[in-house]
């Protein structure tokens, strides 16, 4: 008998021919009734499109079926696998049935719509401008294209924007890195958001400094503190005779003639150059960007240059911030910051003997 003939061995009898083109028109035939099968959940919605693919796989596994015929097959698992988001199986599908069938414009549309959600874009637009050219008039093609073109220019976009951060972040924290000044954690973040220094075109950091009440632990936040800037400019427009006093401030303690500056020493590790470019991309385009070449070799554990002392180290108001931030012993939690006591408050002898420090 034919079922018992090995594959690829030519039938040698009229019995044999028979029985091999019975079972040829019976597997057609079944593979017939599987696809229509398979329409059939499709129509019935989404809770039957897995027996919907499962019916396509069966009729294509018969192996007896025209490459039309079997291209349609992969065209309509293709569609069920794009409503099920199985985008990579829907394009592979696709794709076969294309080969089977290069002028199958269903195919070409279901490979355009899978390459598009895979994020595949030169693809699928490839495949936008084969399915038009198969099928001039087609509309859905066409609209498919103008969308595909929309997000191919919103990437580029995208993309550019990216990497313009990039350069920006790499030239501060080079700027930040070449004034030897060291970039800590955060402290005080819930009081001023993601802010970040800045570097303009005269190669001048711009930062945004915490000034810090200790007393009373309120602040006042300066955005843009040109690294150029000295202290007293800065507190003198602060404390000017036209300013409101502080609203804690009932004795009125806290006058220019009166207040100090200090920042905390050797308050903490500085970060290494990777998580600092992190830090300066952080809210920006560029924040997946890809910067682990940026990796550097330097220790995170404490330089020996900020072991030892700690504790407040007073600020002379006529250095520019630029003089204070390179010292040695001062790490900056992320921005700069900076505490103001009144020498006239009672608080002040037990700031300046250390008995006060930063809550955690």
């Amino acid at each position: 008998m034919a079922l018992w003939m090995d594959a690829g061995a030519t039938p040698t009898t009229e019995k044999e021919k028979a029985d091999l083109e019975a079972i040829s028109a019976l597997k057609e035939s079944t593979a017939i009734e599987f696809k229509e099968e398979g329409n059939e959940c499709v129509r019935k919605g989404k809770k039957h499109y897995s027996e919907a693919i499962d019916c396509y796989t069966k009729a294509i596994s018969q192996g007896v079926l025209s490459d039309s015929e079997t291209s349609i097959l992969f065209s309509n698992r293709s569609h069920v696998n794009l409503l099920l988001g199985n985008y990579r199986r829907a394009l592979t599908d696709a794709e076969e049935s294309m080969r089977l069938s290069p002028h199958n414009v269903k195919a070409v549309y279901r490979a355009a719509k899978a390459s598009m959600s895979l994020d595949l874009l030169n693809e699928a637009k490839s495949y936008c401008e084969k399915g038009i050219e198969n099928d001039p008039s087609n509309e859905d093609m066409k609209k498919l294209l103008k969308l595909v073109n929309s997000k191919k220019q919103e990437k580029e976009q995208h993309e550019a924007q990216a990497s313009q951060a990039v350069v920006e972040a790499k030239a501060c924290l080079s700027a930040i890195e070449n004034r030897g000044v060291k970039i800590g954690k955060a402290m005080y973040r819930e009081l001023t958001g993601l802010k970040k220094p800045m570097l303009d075109k005269n190669n001048i950091l711009h930062w945004p400094v915490l000034l810090l009440y200790a007393e009373a632990m309120t602040s006042d936040f300066v955005e843009d503190f040109c690294e150029t800037d000295m202290f007293a400019t800065h507190l003198d427009m602060m404390f000017s005779e036209d300013s409101p006093p502080l609203p804690w401030d009932k004795n009125n303690e806290y006058s220019r003639d009166v207040i100090e500056l200090y920042y905390e020493a050797s308050s903490g590790t500085p970060l290494p150059r990777s998580r600092v470019l992190q830090y300066l991309l952080e809210g920006t385009k560029g924040s997946q960007a890809e910067t682990t070449g940026e990796e550097d070799t330097s220790a995170t554990k404490t330089p020996s240059y900020l072991k030892g002392s700690s504790g407040m180290v007073k600020v002379n108001e006529r250095r520019t911030l630029h003089d204070v931030l390179k010292e040695p012993k001062f790490v900056i939690p992320e921005i700069p910051v900076f505490y103001i006591v009144s020498k006239r408050s009672k608080f002040y002898k037990d700031f300046t003997a250390g008995k006060w420090t930063p809550p955690n």
